[in-house]
């Protein structure tokens, strides 16, 4: 594919058509990355987003409880000394 370089401000660039950004999940941020004598465009992701957001949500909820027990009865601890 060929694209035109373009003016932005005192800057240049290149447009990407919708149908490319929806394609690869490009949102509002990409990841460069120079390569050799390659320019590689990555979408830029963010896995863990919002993740507080979504804990605040939880514990007002109450769904931060743990669903099984970090130690249980029958643990004996001495047989790792």
């Amino acid at each position: 594919m060929e694209l035109s370089i373009i003016n932005i401000g005192n800057s240049k660039g290149i447009r990407l058509s919708k149908t490319i950004l929806e394609k690869y999940n490009i949102q509002d941020k990409i990841e460069l990355i120079l390569d050799k004598d390659f320019i590689v465009l990555k979408p830029k992701a963010e896995p863990r987003k919002d993740w507080e957001k979504a804990f605040q949500e939880m514990h007002k909820n109450g769904d931060d409880q743990l669903l099984i027990d970090d130690v249980f009865d029958d643990e004996n601890f001495e047989e790792w000394n």
